[in-house]
């Protein structure tokens, strides 16, 4: 029940592939569009070369972490050599391959110097990729064995980058399905995708529904008759984190379950999807009863959120739930970057 991250500006074939983000849950827009039964054929998988570490006929890059990188493409022609060179080694923990990370990133076509996306943009987001789920190679390399704070630089030739898309999806971004892409990916923070939170988790209020939360397995509710129509967002902090406070606009990871107040059913949990979930938050990329009810908490909290329908969904709904529903979730936040 995932969608990916508002605000990322490439065709998601290209970048997106295995990342998680907002929850189709939790997302104020809908689900994209089905591929019609006239699309064009997937084309066959073009061999990944294997990767080197070197620094020759490696585009220039400039600038620091956490910033645009400006890269330089050199007058020679790319020669197929899939490169993935540490710009800046981060002195974080270092990433796996069942891990959630948050990335900043920029592309750049080497054989006609475009940008084609940047994570960096005023109305971008980071990237969140869930790598057990797969991702492009050129992403993964990037990533997996890298620390957290690290920036690392990847000439990525077309079967790391471009091999499997669609040439219509390629034709539509202006890349020719021979080029060769340079990514420039800045490693922000790094959580395993089935990581939970710890901690005596304390009763819920009276007038909130009571929460089981098994380790490693969706919640479940219990919801007394005077809990089912709240009309204001009730918050309550089920265990108090010690980190730092999350702020509007940063990007969140979490695990959850949410279900409907009205019979308790649980309609979407990452516990049973792909593990750590990652959205920006109080930035509108979520429902409102999210982005009031987790701006101002701390990692490592688990927070209980019961949620009036118009500060949900509404009378619009979203499939499985239905229109004016009040919603009840836990939230664990396990980072934010």
């Amino acid at each position: 029940m995932r969608r990916l991250a508002a605000g990322l500006l490439i065709v998601p074939a290209l970048l997106l592939t295995g990342c998680g983000s907002s929850s189709k849950a939790k997302s104020n827009d809908t689900a994209a569009p089905k591929s019609s039964a006239s699309s064009s054929a997937t084309p066959a998988p073009v061999p990944v070369p294997k990767v080197v570490d070197t620094t020759t006929n490696l585009p220039s890059v400039t600038g620091a972490f956490g910033a645009t990188p400006k890269v330089t493409i050199p007058s020679t022609k790319p020669d197929g050599t899939f490169i993935v060179h540490t710009l800046k080694q981060g002195a974080g923990a270092k990433v796996t391959s069942t891990d959630v990370a948050v990335t900043n990133f920029s592309v750049v076509d080497w054989n006609t110097g475009k940008a084609i996306n940047t994570a960096y943009a005023k109305d971008s987001a980071p990237l969140v990729l869930t790598l057990s789920a797969g991702t492009l190679p050129a992403l993964s390399e990037a990533v997996v064995g890298h620390t957290e704070g690290s920036r690392v630089e990847v000439v990525a030739p077309p079967g790391a980058a471009t091999g499997q898309m669609d040439p219509s999806n390629l034709t539509q971004m202006g890349v020719n399905a021979k080029d060769t892409l340079v990514f420039v990916v800045d490693i922000s923070k790094k959580v395993g995708a089935k990581d939970d939170i710890s901690g005596k988790q304390s009763p819920s209020p009276a007038n909130m529904p009571s929460v089981v939360a098994p380790a490693g397995k969706a919640a479940t509710f219990t919801i007394p008759d005077s809990t089912r129509k709240p009309t204001k967002l009730l918050t309550s902090v089920l265990i108090k984190g010690t980190g730092p406070k999350v702020l509007s606009g940063q990007t969140i990871l979490v695990q959850y379950t949410g279900a409907t107040l009205a019979d308790g059913k649980v309609f979407d949990s990452s516990w049973t999807d792909a593990g750590v979930m990652g959205t920006v938050i109080g930035q509108g990329k979520v429902i409102p009863g999210w982005d009031q009810g987790l701006v101002g908490q701390t990692v490592g909290s688990r927070v209980l959120l019961s949620i009036p329908s118009a500060l949900a969904y509404g009378a619009q709904g979203q499939s499985p739930i239905p229109a004016n529903a009040n919603l009840v979730f836990v939230v664990d936040i396990l980072g934010a970057a």
